[in-house]
C-alpha cells in the first residue's frame, strides 16, 4: 500500500503529519504496512492548483494501480497512536 502525503515547504501542519507517519513506519510492531511517498505540490502546477489551500493531503494508492483514494485529514493534534489506528482502520476497508 502506498500512502501519499501532498505537502509543501514551510507547511508546519505537513511537517508534523510527516513526522508522525515516519514514526509509525519506524515502529517494528506497526500493523499498518505502507510505503510513504511525499509529494511536494510546488513541483507540479496541477498539484499546486489542486492542493495549495488544502495541504496536508493524504491519499492511498494500491501498489499495482494509479488510482488514489483520499483520506480525511487528521487533526494536527492527533497522537501517533490514534493516527496509526485511523490508518489501520482505513487500510482494512480498502483491502476488503
Amino acid at each position: 500500500m502506498n500512502l501519499i502525503l501532498y505537502s509543501k515547504p514551510g507547511c508546519h501542519l505537513c511537517e508534523g503529519l510527516q513526522e508522525k507517519l515516519e514514526e509509525i513506519l519506524k515502529d517494528p510492531e506497526n500493523p499498518c504496512k505502507f510505503y510513504l511517498e511525499i509529494r511536494d505540490i510546488t513541483t507540479r502546477d496541477d498539484w499546486f492548483a489542486a492542493y495549495q489551500y488544502e495541504v496536508p493531503v493524504l491519499s492511498v494508492c494500491e501498489a499495482d494501480t494509479t488510482t488514489e483514494q483520499f483520506i480525511p485529514r487528521p487533526s494536527p493534534r492527533i497522537s501517533v497512536r490514534k493516527l496509526q489506528q485511523m490508518l489501520q482502520k482505513y487500510f482494512s476497508t480498502i483491502n476488503n
